[in-house]
């Protein structure tokens, strides 16, 4: 059956499956709820109608869009594409050939990694909890309370 792992006075006190379970629960109780796992599901990127800017970090190389799930013009969902190649149209314009699928996303205070660019299907990753996208990085500058 079971073999004894600690004897008192000749009675037992833990089999080895007592054992084993106090383990697991000591160890769940010892690691935080949210290592690498966040508690809600990333939703498929928006719909375009939804999208509030857009802005292209050079250094990166990542172009990215954000939206207003809520429609109130704040930006809650942020998605990051890798940029192949960017040129500027007759007019002036930006042009990005970007990858497909985004690469990074953020929503609901965490950002996510999707290393192989195939959309939102379950296999993303959490890349980091607990941050906000920081668009004064791209814009950081105000004129009469209106952002630049």
């Amino acid at each position: 059956m079971y073999r004894i792992i600690a004897f008192t006075l000749g009675k037992p006190i833990v089999t080895i499956r007592q054992g084993a379970i106090i383990l697991f629960l000591a160890l769940c109780f010892l690691y935080p709820d949210n290592a690498g796992w966040s508690k809600d599901l990333l939703p498929r990127e928006p719909d375009l109608s939804t999208r509030v800017d857009e802005l292209y970090d050079h250094e990166a190389r990542l172009f990215f869009m954000l939206y207003s799930l809520k429609g109130d013009g704040k930006v809650d969902y942020v998605t990051g594409r890798s940029v192949q190649a960017h040129a500027r149209s007759n007019f002036g314009n930006p042009i990005y050939q970007t990858e497909v699928n985004p690469l990074f996303y953020w929503w609901n205070h965490t950002m996510w990694n999707d290393p192989e660019e195939d959309g939102v299907n379950g296999n993303e990753r959490v890349y980091q909890e607990n941050v906000e996208f920081d668009i004064s990085r791209y814009k950081p500058c105000a004129f009469n309370g209106q952002p630049c």
